[in-house]
């Protein structure tokens, strides 16, 4: 964890964190600290004599609605993260993943960076569930081809499971998180998005009770099955 994130977790402001840096109010692991942007994972910190303790690691769904921004901070638009409950966004969880601007659905938060790290890796091949409206209705020939993998100009996409679900209507599975694979990859075999909602995600679905904008912390049944969705021992 950055210094100005435990400083910032233990109530102080980002501002006031960088200014108790600079005036020597903090020591980690008994040197006075320099760099408020320095990594203090297991070191002991002090601020002004007295210890502080990095909270408990947050694990948070967002049922995100259209409109608003995944980010933290953004100086025009509205973001997912400022839906999260004061005493959350205190602890600067961040998004495990991107979604558009106009996508819906399972949006996760945490501190954990190397879990975060893992659940949108292409190399742990992690799986994310989405529901799309489309043009037209895929038929077993769409089907085929997504699996067997898209060519794009510099790439070829990874085997992704597609089922349709009514007329109009699918879900489709991927394992890479490019930027906008689900509504390139139905583009490409000539099915548009019309609105798309994420389902799922490293086997956590999205809570039905959750209207949209309301968020709820991840059971412990959740969190186990994201670590082993990212080949990640849970301490």
């Amino acid at each position: 964890m950055r210094l100005d994130k435990l400083l910032t977790s233990a109530g102080l402001t980002r501002a006031q964190a960088k200014r108790a840096v600079a005036a020597g109010r903090v020591t980690v692991g008994g040197v006075p600290a320099r760099d408020a942007g320095a990594h203090v994972d297991g070191a002991s910190v002090l601020l002004d004599g007295r210890p502080v303790s990095p909270p408990g690691e947050i694990y948070w769904m967002l049922n995100k609605p259209a409109g608003v921004l995944t980010a933290v901070r953004d100086g025009r638009e509205a973001t997912a993260f400022a839906l999260l409950p004061e005493a959350v966004r205190r602890q600067i969880p961040s998004p495990v993943g991107r979604l558009d601007k106009d996508v819906t659905g399972l949006l996760i938060f945490t501190t954990h960076g190397e879990l975060l790290h893992r659940l949108i890796s292409p190399k742990y091949a992690v799986k994310k569930v989405y529901i799309a409206r489309v043009e037209g209705t895929p038929d077993e020939a769409d089907a085929q081809r997504l699996t067997a993998g898209v060519a794009f100009a510099g790439f070829t996409s990874r085997p992704a499971r597609l089922e349709v679900l009514g007329e109009g209507l699918v879900r489709l599975t991927v394992t890479e998180g490019r930027y906008h694979e689900v509504k390139r990859l139905l583009a490409a075999v000539g099915h548009p998005v019309l609105a798309l909602s994420r389902e799922a995600m490293g086997g956590v679905r999205l809570d039905e009770t959750l209207g949209a904008g309301e968020s709820r912390p991840l059971t412990g049944a959740e969190i186990d099955a994201l670590f082993r969705a990212a080949r990640l021992e849970r301490n």
